[in-house]
């Protein structure tokens, strides 16, 4: 067997709720890949690792694998294997960590949900530009009553499954875990807590007389503030590029998924499925910890 440090894991997943990494999925698998295999089963019919026992191009391998499992419902996750835990986890909000996009639930209270959208879906597809988007967006929320964001937080915001797990098994494994959104303060802030994260970084709505004012401050935190916070916190943790992870689902993460040692697209819009590290299309959150190479009963608060 080669030395470690050059060689690679293919991670086969699926949800939780649709266990199908049955022997037959993992027997063509191995077999597509043309050569010898370590095989580790993470969670039944949920996880297992592929470990090749011979260098290859993850590219290759990742095309292989495709073809062989095309109409199964299982994700494939190809790095290194050496370094997959990582010490630093960022993540997008809307649409990621949480099921709906903040803004079109406020949009909603003012009968604009189908216009704002609209705007919002151009926004991740990066058919327009983030930051004016935004601004767009926020103007058509002007004298709505702050009030409304604990209501949707209670009523309509739902965490992704897996989510908790995936924050609360890095964290007591000694990572680093950070919220890191183009929504608001008023929702990053709940839910970050509730999931577990370390912190949250977001954009502040401007609120006048408990209304919102249709404005939100300067900054706007969008692709670069993504970018520069997984930046600045690798180098406050002294961590190497590898030792990052990133996930998100929209074209404003895609400068974040580039810069981390493992950036996943998860659910993603196309343009971003196509050019992140891994692409996330049947499992849940979870499928971020086996990446790493836990298994089921390493999970915590799953």
């Amino acid at each position: 067997m080669a030395s470690p440090q050059n060689l690679l894991v293919a991670t086969l997943v699926a949800n939780p709720s649709n266990p199908a990494v049955t022997d037959r999925a993992v027997a063509l698998a191995a077999e597509a890949l043309g050569q010898e295999t370590e095989r580790s089963v993470l969670a039944s019919g949920i996880a297992v690792d592929l470990t090749l026992t011979a260098p290859a191009e993850a590219k290759t391998i990742e095309t292989e694998l495709r073809a062989a499992l095309h109409d199964e419902p299982i994700d494939i996750i190809i790095q290194p294997l050496n370094g997959r835990r990582k010490r630093l986890f960022l993540a997008d909000m809307d649409s990621t960590m949480i099921g709906q996009e903040c803004i079109d639930e406020l949009a909603d209270f003012v009968g604009l949900k189908a216009e704002v959208s609209e705007i919002t879906e151009r926004a991740m597809r990066g058919e327009i530009a983030f930051e004016p988007a935004l601004r767009e967006r926020v103007a058509l929320l002007q004298n709505l009553p702050v009030g409304v964001v604990d209501e949707i937080i209670e009523r309509r915001i739902t965490l992704t499954p897996g989510g908790q797990a995936l924050v609360q098994t890095m964290r007591a494994n000694g990572a680093y875990t950070c919220l890191v959104s183009g929504g608001f303060t008023l929702f990053t802030g709940p839910v970050a807590a509730k999931i577990g994260f370390h912190e949250h970084r977001s954009n502040i709505l401007v609120i006048e007389g408990e209304k919102l004012a249709g404005e939100v401050t300067e900054p706007i935190l969008g692709r670069e503030a993504k970018l520069a916070t997984l930046i600045e916190l690798r180098d406050h943790l002294k961590l190497r590029p590898s030792e990052t992870m990133a996930v998100g689902d929209g074209a404003n993460d895609l400068a974040m998924l580039g810069e981390a040692g493992l950036g996943v697209a998860f659910h993603a819009k196309p343009a971003v499925a196509a050019v992140a590290h891994a692409r996330i299309d049947h499992a849940d959150l979870s499928a971020l910890l086996y990446a790493q190479g836990y298994r089921e009963q390493d999970m915590v608060g799953n």
